[in-house]
Formats: C-alpha cells, sequence, structure tokens
C-alpha cells in the first residue's frame, strides 16, 4: 500500500481524522443542501467523488476503476455502499422530517453499538472491557452534546438542514423506526466495508461503493421522478463550491479514511471516534458562527474526549 500503518493506534488515528474530515463536511453540505435539496446532493456528491477515485487510481494505480479487485469484493463492498450511502441515508433523512434533527441524531449515536454487535457476529470481533468503557464515555458524551445542543445548531455529517418541521405524535413512532433503520445501515455499511475490503487498498474499495451509491440514488430519482430538480442543481454556482469541498472531505477521503480505519482496529472503536463529529463541530460553530454552548455541552465534550482517549489506550 502507498501509505504507512506502521503507527501504534493507526486505526484509532485514521478514524479520529475521518471525524475531523466529517465535521468539514457537514458544513459545507449542509449549505448545499439548503440550495439544492438533499436528494440532489446525494447523488451529486458521489459523482463529484467519482471523478476524484479516477484520477487518484489513474495517478497511483494506472487504471480509472479498481479492476484488480476480486469478485467477491465488488459483490460485498457494492452491497455495503447501497447500506451505507443510499439506504442508511434515505432512512436518516426522512426520520429528520418526522422527528427532526435533535432526536435522530440521538438515536443515530446508537451506530457504535449496532456495529459492535454485528462486528462480533459477522466479523467475530472482540474487545476488551476497557474498550468497552471507552465506547460508552463516548456515546454519553455524544448524547449530552446532541441532547442539549441549541436547535439552530443541530448539525449532522449527512449535512441536511436542521430546521425541518417537528413530528406529528402519530408519526413518532415512524420516525423513531426510521431513525434506528439509518442507524442500522450506516453499522452494516462498516461492516460489510470491512468484510470486503479484507486488506484491498481502502480508495479503490471506496470507489466500487460510490459506484453502488450512485446507481441506487439513480434508481431513486427514477421513481421521484426529480431528474429535471437534479440538473437545475448544477446551475448553482455557490452549491457546487460547497458540494466540491464537501465530496473531497466526505466521500472521497472522509469515507476512504473510514474503510482504512475499520481495516487496523475493530468495526466498534473506529465507528465510535468516527460518530464524535457533533463534538468536533463545537469548535468552528463557536468561532465561525459564534453560537453560544452550554456547559452540559461542554461536559459532554470533555467526556467524550476521555472516552476517546480511553479507546487509544
Amino acid at each position: 500500500m502507498w501509505y504507512c500503518s506502521a503507527v501504534k493506534n493507526f486505526g484509532e488515528l485514521i478514524a479520529l481524522s475521518t471525524a475531523v474530515c466529517w465535521t468539514i463536511t457537514a458544513f459545507s453540505f449542509e449549505l448545499a443542501a439548503k440550495r439544492i435539496g438533499s436528494l440532489s446532493l446525494n447523488l451529486i456528491r458521489l459523482l463529484f467523488a467519482f471523478v476524484m477515485f479516477m484520477v487518484l487510481s489513474m495517478v497511483i494505480r494506472g487504471m480509472p476503476l479498481p479492476l484488480d479487485a476480486p469478485p467477491s469484493a465488488w459483490f460485498w463492498l457494492a452491497i455495503s455502499g447501497l447500506f451505507g450511502f443510499v439506504l442508511g441515508d434515505l432512512f436518516l433523512f426522512q426520520a429528520f422530517v418526522l422527528i427532526g434533527a435533535r432526536v435522530s441524531m440521538l438515536i443515530y449515536s446508537s451506530v457504535p453499538l449496532m456495529t459492535v454487535l454485528l462486528g462480533r457476529f459477522i466479523l467475530d470481533e472482540r474487545l476488551s472491557w476497557l474498550k468497552f468503557l471507552g465506547m460508552g464515555l463516548t456515546i454519553i458524551g455524544i448524547s449530552l452534546v446532541v441532547i442539549f445542543r441549541p436547535k439552530q445548531a443541530a448539525a449532522d455529517k449527512t449535512a441536511v438542514p436542521s430546521a425541518l418541521p417537528a413530528a406529528p405524535a402519530a408519526q413518532l413512532g415512524k420516525g423513531v423506526l426510521f431513525a434506528f433503520l439509518g442507524a442500522l445501515g450506516q453499522a452494516l455499511g462498516y461492516v460489510l466495508g470491512k468484510y470486503g475490503a479484507g486488506s484491498f487498498d481502502a480508495f479503490g474499495s471506496t470507489q466500487i461503493r460510490s459506484m453502488a451509491g450512485i446507481a441506487g440514488f439513480a434508481v431513486i430519482i427514477t421513481i421521484a421522478r426529480r431528474w429535471k430538480h437534479f440538473a437545475s442543481g448544477f446551475r448553482v454556482r455557490r452549491a457546487m463550491i460547497q458540494v466540491t469541498a464537501g465530496s473531497f472531505f466526505g466521500p472521497f477521503l472522509g469515507v476512504s479514511l473510514s474503510l482504512l480505519a475499520v481495516q487496523h482496529t475493530s468495526t466498534g472503536i473506529a465507528s465510535t471516534i468516527i460518530a464524535t463529529v457533533p463534538v468536533l463541530i463545537i469548535p468552528p460553530s463557536i468561532i465561525i458562527f459564534r453560537e453560544k454552548v452550554s456547559l452540559v455541552e461542554i461536559l459532554g465534550a470533555v467526556v467524550s474526549i476521555a472516552g476517546v482517549g480511553v479507546m487509544f489506550v
């Protein structure tokens, strides 16, 4: 491989780098989604990322596509892409509409726990009690930040605008179910991605996942008859600049790093560290957008960081 992994806690460090990438992506995609809509954004970001993968593959591997990947890798990585890129995001987006971003993200914080369970049964991964303690602290800290974060500042890696309508009582159960299905889709994306990739190049593996994501969203846009709306998004210049930046730090670099992380540490640990995006978003929110932060949010951030520190031990 063209990158070095001879570093202690390499997987954990890469997972933390992924969280930083997705923090940048959150700001870029949140602004873009308000201009062109989340469905168009999802397909455009994957198309942009796919072009970036082709350029990188030509430079590093001498071929535009990862044609040297075994058939089994193509199959499982494609399934992983459908779960992670398409189904997971779609269910989460709909949960935002039904029950709001705050409750949805709180439920979505169960991704690490689901990933641990799936990793145990599919990959036979085992964690020490100290790693479980670190995961528990991190998830508690993230939950505190999500619960007590001001409504106008709510943000997430999928970058759907937080100003979504609150859910009627009759829709609460459906919204909760969709949020859990979104979390399950993301967890399956992690585990099946690791299973399918094996030791194959993380960027080439993510390119395969992105191809499956493009196909999935193309089918959805066709069914929804939204191609005209999709095409109009390219004419919004400011949104395209934001999508380009978000695509680089999101599906191109961030998702590739997340796969590289799970290749070098357990899926549970990697997904927990990556899930700290709501915590990492706090400093730029204060500095750039001058948002107020409560003491509980600060406490949540400290607890979360302590949990990540424990997982590095």
